[in-house]
């Protein structure tokens, strides 16, 4: 757990206090100087130092926050045993020379009388992950809509892989006029292709040979849509037959949808995006990839299969 009050971590300051972050933010943009915010529930990894490296470059000043947000947390999910490894993420933050760490509690995000939700609507929350985690992007936008009222950065940073989260807040920050530039980049994924998550760790390493089906379907996609294949039905029938593949694997499902409505698409073009979302013994993973995109999937450098469909 962040220790209480305000103190000097390795190499960053450790800010609990929202009206301390707000300060020091002002301060920062009265000299001129941009702030960059990577937002993260913790157990940092080397998907969020791509996030701050990214952010490091672009911007004078760089705030981490570290928060595991109960509100987007459904009931019977793992709010409670969601990796926590504070001392490790101040580490890693003084690696990747992080300006500031903002790590409220519970307490100071909601309140006593905490009586405020932010809601989007449309298919952007009320489908895919929406609909099988009822609540999940109200309290993701709730929690964001706070972290961006706090920090007043000038880019926000956030993965690929949650995508529909991604669209969400952009349609948030333009609806809202908060003035956030939403930066999204790239999937980082391990050797073997697996998107780098927290939850990873749950993973046997059972689970994990099953669960890189995932990485392996959303590949034969990528090579299917670059020797020309469009139609939506076809390439969400070649990933589904690569997760076949993983017997215990659970789809929940795998879709082609706009990028920025999340909506279904018959037929794919370049800004549109197929994803995955699938359980293993109990861990549920996400993954997608926009087919069209120079940084999509790549086959055959990252351990998945390079055969294609």
């Amino acid at each position: 757990m962040p220790p209480p009050g305000s103190a000097s971590g390795p190499g960053a300051a450790v800010i609990t206090d929202p009206a301390e972050l707000r300060r020091s933010s002002d301060h920062a943009r009265a000299g001129a100087m941009t702030v960059g915010l990577v937002p993260t529930m913790g157990a940092l990894h080397a998907g969020h130092r791509s996030l701050i490296r990214r952010a490091r470059a672009e911007c004078d000043r760089v705030a981490v926050s570290i928060f595991v947000n109960p509100t987007q947390f459904g009931p019977g999910e793992d709010y409670q045993r969601y990796p926590r490894a504070f001392a490790a993420d101040l580490t890693l933050c003084a690696e990747e020379d992080v300006d500031l760490v903002y790590a409220p509690s519970v307490e100071t995000m909601y309140p006593d009388g905490f009586a405020t939700r932010v809601r989007v609507t449309g298919p952007v929350t009320e489908t895919l992950e929406g609909a099988f985690r009822p609540g999940h992007f109200e309290g993701v936008a709730t929690v964001v809509a706070k972290l961006l009222s706090a920090a007043r950065p000038d880019r926000a940073y956030f993965g690929q892989k949650d995508a529909q989260q991604c669209a969400l807040i952009r349609r948030l920050v333009c609806d809202l006029d908060l003035g956030t530039e939403i930066v999204v980049c790239p999937t980082v994924r391990d050797p073997d292709g697996l998107a780098i998550s927290s939850r990873n760790a749950y993973l046997s390493p059972e689970a994990r040979r099953q669960a890189l089906a995932i990485p392996r379907g959303l590949a034969a996609a990528c090579a299917a849509y670059r020797r020309g294949e469009r139609a939506a039905t076809t390439l969400i029938h070649f990933a589904a037959e690569r997760l076949a593949d993983s017997p215990d694997l659970v789809v929940d499902y795998i879709a082609a949808v706009d990028a920025d409505t999340f909506e279904s698409v018959g037929s794919l073009n370049d800004r549109c995006e197929i994803t995955i979302a699938a359980r293993i013994f109990g861990t549920r993973l996400i993954d997608g990839v926009v087919p069209g995109a120079e940084e999509g999937l790549a086959v055959g450098d990252r351990g998945v299969d390079p055969s294609g469909p």
